[in-house]
């Protein structure tokens, strides 16, 4: 197997002037942007790489070169990496862009994939230099690979990974200094090689701060908390089913963790299964909210919302033993799921999802602002994940959620524009309990 980790440049002079950089390479780190490559340095210290593709622009390779450090192999440089070819938007103040070119400047925010600039589709050439840079990545002898590289590319590397197509362009983001993780799996027969992507935009910082360096600002958010771990899912079973509790692990670092980092939001209400783990789980998040009102000198009390739904619940059906818990663990395990049981869990995401974007409010004042959390299974949070990427259910083992991970999805189109996905399987608030960047490659397959 292969892993490849994605990693989007630090914070430029030009992001930091709002400036369209597209493929140019006239702006540098900031401070912040170097900064935020070393605690990504720090971050994947005790990762092991066996090799480094770049894009050559200098923010990009600034970046990998503060991240790579002392490691003892050259940095590869790819051209096909640089960003995304903007043309005669490059070098533009996002409100000159609306001053000089007007409703075609409006074409490229509302309708990205069908723009043409100066007789170029910028995203269809990205899509199609991004197949490229896989063939590259794919072929090289390393298990273990390392990409640093920008925004739009890295999307591009994602969603063409996955087989998705143009319009997914900025639906999948990267964040400055965020990390991607994908894993692609040999076939028998000589047949393309299965993907999973085990996490979407792993950030330096919080995911949920309000200094997040990409996609457009949102008052709707849905936060997919998966519940801790239990003692049946220590034990190679799904586990978290039933009357299954949290473990010591599930309660003192995911549930307690988990609380503590959503304090930087106001959360107005919690949904969860009807599961004891998942309950447990919200009644953490519940009580440190409610709290949060009175620690400061001023005690306003806080309401959170919090209810059950059914549509989150496993079936005890999956208290059978699927797979061992070493396979449970991995990318894309949900593949080797019976095929009935997985169109049962795909059905009932379907209404699931439905209630959870019926939470959100339709208007768009400043009043408006609604943060829902939903705690369930993680096998039930990868059917919602597909359902708001309006995906099928074939793609549920094309995505990978670890116990007391969160992702984050947001609305700004209100929830009838349909969900940006933020992060995927963020680990990194449980501290010593994360879920490492890369994996241990012994007794591996050849790929």
């Amino acid at each position: 197997a292969k892993r490849v980790v994605l990693v989007r440049h630090g914070q430029s002079t030009w992001n930091a002037d709002g400036r369209i950089q597209g493929s140019s390479d006239f702006s540098v780190l900031t401070p912040k942007g170097e900064s935020q490559a070393e605690t990504s340095r720090l971050m994947l210290l005790a990762d092991s790489f066996d090799a480094c593709f770049t894009s050559p622009l200098a923010r990009s390779r600034r970046t990998a070169e503060i991240i790579w450090d002392t490691r003892d192999k050259d940095l590869i440089p790819d051209y096909d990496l640089r960003e995304i070819d903007l043309y005669s938007f490059q070098g533009l103040l996002k409100h000159e862009g609306k001053e000089k070119y007007g409703a075609l400047f409006q074409q490229w925010q509302k309708n990205p994939s069908d723009c043409s600039i100066d007789g170029h589709y910028p995203v269809r050439e990205l899509w199609d230099r991004a197949q490229g840079c896989w063939e590259r990545i794919l072929t090289h002898e390393g298990k273990s690979v390392l990409v640093v590289a920008h925004n739009a590319v890295n999307q591009a590397l994602v969603a063409t990974s996955l087989g998705l197509g143009t319009e997914y362009f900025r639906t999948l983001l990267q964040s400055n200094c965020g990390a991607s993780v994908l894993d692609f799996t040999p076939q028998p027969g000589g047949r393309p090689p299965s993907v999973c992507l085990n996490r979407l935009n792993q950030t330096p910082s919080s995911p949920i701060s309000a200094e997040s360096s990409a996609g457009r600002k949102s008052s709707k958010r849905i936060i997919l908390v998966c519940q801790g771990a239990t003692q049946s899912s220590s034990e190679g079973s799904l586990g978290g089913v039933g009357y299954a509790p949290l473990n010591m692990l599930g309660v003192i670092q995911q549930a307690q963790k988990t609380a503590e980092l959503l304090l930087d939001l106001k959360v107005n209400s919690i949904i969860c299964s009807p599961q004891v783990a998942a309950v447990d789980t919200a009644t953490a998040i519940c009580e440190v909210q409610e709290a949060a009102g009175c620690l400061g000198a001023d005690c306003v009390p806080r309401y959170v919302e919090m209810k059950n739904l059914l549509g989150l619940e496993i079936d005890d059906a999956f208290l059978t033993k699927q797979k061992s818990l070493e396979q449970i663990v991995q990318s894309g395990w949900m593949g080797g799921m019976e095929h009935q049981k997985l169109k049962t869990l795909w059905a009932q995401s379907e209404d699931a999802w439905q209630a959870l974007v019926n939470e959100l409010p339709e208007d768009d004042g400043a009043e408006s602002d609604r943060v829902v959390v939903a705690i369930g299974h993680p096998a039930i949070h990868l059917g919602l994940l597909c359902r708001c990427l309006n995906l099928t259910m074939d793609y549920m083992p094309s995505f990978h959620l670890d116990d007391g991970s969160i992702s984050v999805i947001d609305f700004p189109d209100g929830p009838k524009g349909g969900g940006i996905v933020r992060c995927t399987n963020y680990t990194a608030h449980l501290g010593r309990w994360s879920v490492p960047i890369t994996k241990s490659t012994e007794n591996n397959d050849e790929f």
